[in-house]
């Protein structure tokens, strides 16, 4: 598309994705505002429908056969692009439904909830979708003014308006020390375009452009929850609602994984050299921290928190590799990942009440005698998150495992091996209290949703299904890198 080209269906129909997103949102918000105060239940179903809507407008008109690149320059939709979009869709779904029950036990359903989770969305795509380090920027601000707001949206609960504000001074460090990267890489090539850097930028890398560099991986690892730019995210999970842990731990992580492969093995492609050093350090921080920290916690949650830590360092030794097999393997884990953690929540969500969380490690002792269904639920997706076999979980980090030794990675093979058997430990730990523990204190008894068990049955099932047939999912994954 040319600056002074116009603007036609063909131009636009890529972007529906973005454009149907911010029209919904608008839409949502209207309908809370006019009528939400009278059906307090209309908010949440509405949201639904759009999410389904927008995900059947996605399938219509947002697939692309081949890479096309949109409004001069800033967007590009691709294959890669289309399944990521799609996940979020079914990811977000997932999530509110799962936090319906869970809210209206509350009294918190409220419309700015389920505005500020599409508006989330739209900044994940945009991230998704980025072609210039300025949509990027846009991108990773919109989600990020978004969680901030979702995080401390129940205004009469302390602990997470302190954990929002948290999150908010960390994260606008992170914020400037990206824009000073980007800045710095801009005025160094005098380019904002993805693809113009990864022409532009080859070695020797003038030293401003290694420093520009150093700020981007800071402000990655920040977002991503890498050591030692971890401190907000155990804070966080563990102060917020349940239900708003629920969707950070797991939509986002699109967009993170988004933002590591659109910046750095697009972006800075020529400047490989100085970025991938500095995640090597990071990955393995992260795997430590991640995993041995997570064994002496005693709340679900912080331990959960832990735990996304240390995954993450499996993703991000997926772009260590270099490869396309690689960043395949990262993208695996990614949406395995979220699968598995959506159900965890959801069994915590499905465990709680009103006046009861039942977020700590104590709350699930002997669960299989009061609720066995829901113990074996949380069975199944502990031994996936674990890399038990025959689960979705033992082939994603196996796949890991493979990239690392094909690409001459063996002491960090080593380093991951050691840390998964580590943090085996902490998710075994959960089964055994709910199986061979008697209860102790206030029994975590499930809520009356019909509907999300189901749900979260099926969650589980998944996880089962994905690991007997891992096939498609896998195939699906490398064809996106080809």
């Amino acid at each position: 598309m040319t600056p002074d080209a116009p603007l036609t269906w063909s131009s636009l129909a890529p972007a529906i994705g973005e454009i149907y997103l911010a029209l919904a949102a608008c839409a949502v918000l209207m309908v809370d505002v006019f009528a939400g105060e009278r059906r307090r239940g209309l908010t949440p179903t509405l949201t639904l429908i759009a999410l389904v809507i927008g995900a059947v407008l996605l399938v219509a008109y947002g697939q692309v056969s081949a890479r096309t690149v949109l409004f001069d320059g800033m967007y590009v939709a691709d294959p890669l692009g289309f399944v990521l979009k799609l996940a979020g869709y079914g990811f977000l779904a997932v999530t509110l439904l799962y936090s319906r029950a869970y809210l209206e036990r509350r009294d918190i359903v409220r419309g700015e909830y389920y505005v500020l989770m599409l508006t989330a969305l739209l900044g994940i795509f945009v991230v998704v979708s980025a072609n210039s380090l300025l949509t990027v920027y846009i991108g990773v601000e919109l989600l990020a003014l978004s969680v901030y707001a979702i995080i401390a949206f129940d205004r009469d609960d302390r602990i997470a308006t302190e954990s929002a504000i948290k999150y908010f001074v960390l994260s606008a460090i992170a914020s400037g020390a990206l824009l000073y990267g980007m800045s710095m890489v801009y005025g160094l090539s005098g380019t904002l375009a993805l693809d113009a850097l990864a022409t532009q930028l080859h070695a020797p890398l003038s030293p401003g452009v290694v420093l520009g560099v150093v700020f981007i991986v800071v402000a990655v690892a920040f977002k991503l929850g890498a050591v030692p730019f971890h401190m907000w995210l155990p804070d966080v999970y563990q102060g917020a609602p349940t239900a708003v842990t629920l969707f950070v731990s797991t939509v986002p992580q699109i967009a993170y994984f988004a933002l590591v492969l659109r910046l750095l093995t697009y972006g800075l492609a020529g400047a490989e050299q100085a970025w991938s050093p500095m995640l090597v350090p990071l990955a393995v921080l992260t795997l430590i921290v991640g995993n041995v920290v997570a064994i002496v916690q005693t709340n679900l949650k912080r331990m959960l928190a832990y735990s996304t830590i240390g995954n993450i360092g499996f993703i991000v030794l997926g772009f260590i590799t270099g490869t396309p097999a690689g960043y395949s393997a990262a993208l695996y884990y990614t949406l395995v990942y979220v699968l598995m953690v959506l159900g965890s929540f959801g069994v915590i969500l499905l465990a709680s009440r009103k006046g009861f969380e039942a977020d700590e490690l104590e709350d699930y002792k002997g669960l299989y005698s009061r609720d066995p269904l829901l113990a074996l639920t949380m069975m199944v997706l502990m031994f996936s998150t674990a890399g038990v076999p025959p689960f979705v979980g033992f082939w994603a980090k196996l796949r890991i495992f493979q990239e690392l030794w094909a690409s001459h990675h063996p002491w960090l093979l080593g380093v991951a091996a050691t840390t998964s058997v580590i943090g085996a430990f902490y998710y075994l730990r959960v089964v055994k209290l709910m199986y061979f523990d008697a209860p102790v204190g206030e029994a975590a008894a499930g809520g009356p949703s019909s509907g999300v068990r189901w749900a979260i049955g099926i969650n589980a099932l998944a996880v089962i299904a994905l690991g007997i047939l891992p096939g498609p999912l896998l195939d699906l994954c490398a064809s996106l890198f080809r």
